[in-house]
């Protein structure tokens, strides 16, 4: 199975977008797949921004980056665009750190003029990084997720449905001959 790392890049501490996430990595846990969480805001501010990646947490999130097999990337979407707290982070990784990962984009957002923001926003940013696959993202309205209840609860069937073939579809590309082969070729290299 694969080691998925899950970034959430919600400033906020109650945060839909890590719920959302939760959900997905729930269905990863269930297939047997490794998963590890790092919420963006949980590393420090100082390093981030001025871009220290010798700081010990900043080379730490960077080396569990290269390492996962592959990537589930939550944002909630400002303004159109992803948020600046993943911007930041993803500035800060080399070039080719995603080089060979499969990736599941994930957001939230408040408004449905946001829904091209994984596609027009995120998913080039992705490319450069060298993804060897993206898969079909997953843009779910904030009305949609219950995220005070202390799990992800999704309000709606239609809602859980949507990301459940989303998760389905992402845990199918992790189990194909790609991917185990990208994963053999990182774990020789």
């Amino acid at each position: 199975m694969a080691s998925v790392l899950i970034l959430t890049g919600s400033p906020s501490t109650v945060s839909r977008t890590a719920a959302l996430a939760g959900h997905v990595a729930d269905d990863l846990v269930a297939e047997g797949h490794e998963v590890q969480v790092l919420h963006l805001r949980d590393l420090p501010a100082e390093a981030v921004l001025t871009a220290d990646t010798a700081h010990p947490s900043i080379a730490a999130a960077v080396r569990a980056v290269i390492a996962a097999d592959a990537l589930v990337v939550a944002t909630p979407i400002y303004k159109a665009s992803y948020s600046g707290l993943l911007k930041v982070f993803l500035d800060l990784l080399p070039q080719s750190a995603l080089q060979g990962k499969a990736v599941l984009p994930l957001a939230t957002g408040g408004t449905v003029a946001h829904l091209l923001a994984i596609d027009y926003s995120l998913r080039p940013v992705l490319v450069s990084l060298g993804a060897r696959h993206i898969t079909t993202g997953r843009f779910v309205l904030d009305a949609h997720i219950d995220h005070r209840s202390g799990g992800p609860v999704i309000v709606d069937d239609a809602t859980i449905a949507c990301l459940d073939r989303t998760s389905a579809a992402f845990r199918a590309e992790l189990r194909s001959p790609d991917a185990q082969l990208s994963a053999l070729a990182a774990a020789t290299a």
